[in-house]
Formats: C-alpha cells, structure tokens, sequence
C-alpha cells in the first residue's frame, strides 16, 4: 500500500468514526479559546474545561484579565500544571490585546505567536477552530499515530504538520486534524498497548 493509498484509507475510516467533530476545549469567541489552548499545554481538555468556567465567570475579556493580577489568576488555575507560569502569560497576552489589536485576538500566525504562551500550534488552533482558516495543529496523539501510520519520519512536529498538510487536501485539514486527534485518545492511547487501534492494524497486517 502506497503512502497516498495509506492516507485515503485513513480518512475514510475517520469520517465513518466521526463524521461530526466538536472542538474539545469549551470558549465562547476566539479569545477564550487562546485561553484554553494556551491552558491546555501538558495537561488535558478535560481538566482545562473543568477549570475555565470559573475563569471566564471573572475573566473571560482582555480587558477583565490585565486587570487580575498574576496571583489572582493562578488562584483560578491552580488545578492546571504549570500554573504559576501560565498565569504569568495570560495576564502579559491580555495587556498585549489591548496594547497592540485593541483586545481583539489577530488573525495571523506572525502576530499571534508574538504574544506570550502562544506558540505555533496554539496559533494553528486559533487559526482553524477560532477562525476556519485551513491549518493543522498537531498534538502528541496526532505526531505519535502519523509517526505510526508511516506517513512522517516523526523528527519533531513541525515536521509532522509539513508532512500533513502535503498529504491531505486543504480543505480537509481542519476537520481531519480534530478527527486524528479523537481517534487517538479513543483507539490509541499514548499509554496503552493498542490493541483497539484497529487502523494500524489496517494498514500493517498482512
């Protein structure tokens, strides 16, 4: 089976698995949704949706977060890793919306990852989920099961969204990327041993 061949197969069997894919982190506008992302790193959705009801309750505005101080933020998300450092980031990133995009979140790469706690793949997300503009953020389920899937070398993920993006047309990227990303924490855990991973299994098993 050839890589374009493996690659078709694969959305195929994902569209039939998930032919409605929600986006995981609750928010209400792309700025809550810079939020949760930029919260998501290291920890899970799940944890991160349990958290930031309460946040935006106090928070949910640019303008409401530079006006917390960094303490009264990780009080607030003190549940999530790497909280001290977070908070440190959402307030600075919301001080920077209102110095430089009068507290609307840009809708560049450039200007996103210029604010702190945003890095490519949480532009990416903002990108897509915030905005539908064709991208496709990798995460580790994505980088671990293209990496399996034989369809990037796995180097690191950057070189996994190149490879993405050359395989799979445009305008499937922003759904594809979400349904990878389901099927990997349904099928094929980072922690389990696979045996419900029935797509590799596809794939490999002559």
């Amino acid at each position: 089976m050839t890589k374009k061949q493996r690659a078709e197969l694969i959305q195929q069997e994902l569209e039939k698995l998930y032919p409605e894919v929600p986006i995981p982190l609750d928010h209400t506008d792309p700025y809550t949704l810079m939020v949760a992302v930029a919260l998501s790193a290291q920890t899970t959705d799940k944890k991160v949706n349990q958290v930031t009801p309460e946040l935006f309750k106090i928070a949910g505005t640019p303008e409401k977060m530079a006006a917390l101080e960094a303490d009264e933020i990780k009080e607030l998300i003190k549940e999530i890793g790497l909280s001290n450092t977070k908070a440190r980031n959402l307030k600075r990133m919301a001080e920077l919306l209102l110095e430089r995009h009068q507290g609307i979140v840009p809708q560049t790469y450039e200007e996103l990852e210029a604010l702190p706690g945003v890095g490519h793949k949480t532009a990416s997300v903002v990108m897509s989920q915030g905005f539908g503009f064709p991208a496709f953020p990798v995460d580790t389920h994505i980088h671990r099961l293209m990496t399996q899937w034989k369809l990037t070398s796995g180097k690191n993920v950057i070189e996994t969204e190149k490879d993405a993006k050359s395989i799979w047309p445009e305008r499937v990227w922003n759904k594809l990327h979400l349904q990878i990303i389901y099927y990997g924490r349904e099928y094929s855990p980072a922690r389990g041993k696979g045996e419900k991973d029935f797509i590799t299994k596809m794939l490999f098993e002559k």
